[in-house]
């Protein structure tokens, strides 16, 4: 099989894509310049929900799609072993469990704020599906006013209506640019991923992870069947390269 091929054919249909999803975002991008290099500070910093929805339904089929050809490119792929190395904490708070520190812990809405993250890699793992808990909000508000007595106090107070979700309400999209950024500096530098898959094996064979594949069981995440009404392009390049990558999971290479 021409494997070279395949990954190219792919790349470049996931490369289409992902140029069509910047343009969505209103992510500018200059002339030469690599789909990867945009920043989070080149698009407005909120999209209406129905486009930010939109922009999601192609964006997770295409990160799965990247995934897989990130197999395809370390078929055969040899890379060094590198030494695991223990990491130390330098920190001198006091509010850590650290040998010599108080033992207090703070509540979160008393820490600092963490600063907004300006880039991500692409995720080598498939998210896994987690059981879906039904949000238990309160569907009532307290109506008690007062514990006083008098004319003013027997009529109930009505229940405000929670607002429904609008498709206009604007969503933060500074994590959704930095996602297509992520998926654009992948599809240029196939090969340094590839390296990424293979470092990541060698660290699972030696018991530092828990996840036996790159993998989820059962459909790709985003996947739509591509003979249903409902498939698009995205879908049929996501099936082809998923089943490439499982032969290639089954059938390791060497040569």
């Amino acid at each position: 099989m021409d494997w070279a091929g395949a990954i190219d054919k792919h790349q470049a249909a996931l490369k289409r894509l992902l140029a069509m999803l910047v343009a969505m975002a209103g992510m500018a991008v200059a002339a030469g310049e690599s789909l990867g290099s945009t920043g989070t500070d080149v698009g407005p910093k909120t999209l209406p929900r129905h486009l930010h929805r939109a922009i999601l339904s192609l964006l997770r089929p295409a990160e799965a799609a990247a995934r897989r050809l990130i197999i395809l490119a370390a078929r055969g792929m040899m890379v060094p072993q590198q030494h695991s190395t223990v990491r130390t904490s330098h920190s001198k708070s006091a509010f850590l469990r650290t040998p010599g520190g108080t033992g207090i812990l703070l509540p979160k809405s008393a820490m600092p704020p963490r600063p907004a993250p300006q880039s991500m890699a692409l995720p080598l793992l498939d998210p896994l599906r987690l059981p879906r808990r039904k949000p238990t909000r309160p569907t009532v508000v307290p109506r008690i006013r007062s514990f006083g007595f008098g004319s003013s106090f027997d009529a109930p107070s009505l229940i405000p209506a929670r607002p429904a979700p609008q498709p206009d309400d604007p969503l933060n999209a500074n994590r959704l640019r930095l996602r297509l950024a992520a998926l654009g500096r992948a599809l240029d530098d196939l090969p340094r991923q590839a390296r990424r898959f293979v470092r990541w094996r060698q660290r699972r064979r030696r018991g530092a992870f828990h996840r036996l594949s790159l993998l989820r069981g059962g459909p790709p995440p985003g996947l739509r069947q591509p003979g249903s009404r409902h498939a698009r392009e995205v879908d049929r390049t996501l099936d082809d390269v998923h089943g490439l990558a499982l032969w290639t999971l089954e059938h390791p290479d060497s040569s």
